[in-house]
């Protein structure tokens, strides 16, 4: 009977596995089919709207990677909170997937934003740009915790500490939300939902569209990878365990 239960819990693994890679995989075709059809499809903008017309392409990435970033950070707040207040195993490994993918994530957004402001500002970073420095804040918070959990051994206390860093480090998200709608400096206002400024055409929100489902995959895919091989990784350590104690 127990070799029957394992049969079948090594075949839902198996299950699992495959269906977290082919997300991933279409994830990754569909990244790079948006940066292809920014680069090549999208129509052109006004050449007086913008100080590098043709840089603006580079939204098509921007936009949905930031996206799926504030996705992973919402995952990686309630993974946090479902170890810090429930002690959940797997609120842990959400915890984990979520900083790991939301530095992913968050690492494209901030790359594709500062070759963008090079071309349109004429400088990478603008340290006065609230919207700009508080997701800066969120990226290295993810970078933080995942150097952080691979450097200290996995124990309640470590877990506390860094899933508190997880709850109280997510007000930012809101705050980079709502930014360039109360202090709009150097970054562009809301593509979506900001009124005329924030309209596009047919064309432009199709490629938007391709590229958040796109982007939405690749959260998706690294996620459920993270959080197998994190599962995997406490399944180690309980059998090293086991095997000290023999």
């Amino acid at each position: 009977m127990n070799a029957i239960l394992q049969s079948e819990e090594f075949c839902g693994r198996c299950m699992t596995k495959r269906i977290a890679e082919t997300i991933l995989l279409y994830g990754f075709i569909g990244i790079g089919t948006t940066l292809g059809l920014a680069f090549l499809a999208a129509p052109s903008v006004s050449i007086n709207a913008f100080e590098s017309p043709n840089a603006q392409r580079i939204f098509y990435w921007h936009v949905p990677a930031a996206w799926a970033a504030f996705i992973a950070f919402g995952f990686l707040f309630v993974g946090s909170a479902m170890w810090f207040f429930k002690r959940s195993n797997a609120g842990w490994r959400m915890h984990v997937a979520g900083a790991e993918a939301g530095l992913a994530t968050g690492l494209m957004t901030v790359w594709s934003g500062m070759v963008w402001g090079a071309a349109e500002w004429g400088v990478p970073w603008d340290w006065t740009d609230v919207r700009l420095n508080t997701f800066g804040l969120l990226t290295f918070l993810a970078l933080f915790l995942v150097l952080g959990r691979q450097s200290q051994p996995d124990g309640v206390e470590t877990r506390d500490t860094f899933s508190s860093f997880g709850l109280f480090g997510f007000v930012l998200v809101p705050v980079t939300y709502v930014a360039t709608r109360l202090w709009q400096i150097r970054h562009p206002g809301p593509v979506i939902g900001g009124g005329e400024e924030g309209s596009l055409n047919s064309e432009m929100g199709l490629i938007l569209l391709v590229g958040a489902i796109s982007f939405t995959l690749f959260i998706i895919g690294h996620m459920l990878m993270s959080m197998r091989i994190t599962s995997l990784e406490q399944r180690l350590e309980s059998i090293q365990e086991a095997m000290d104690k023999v």
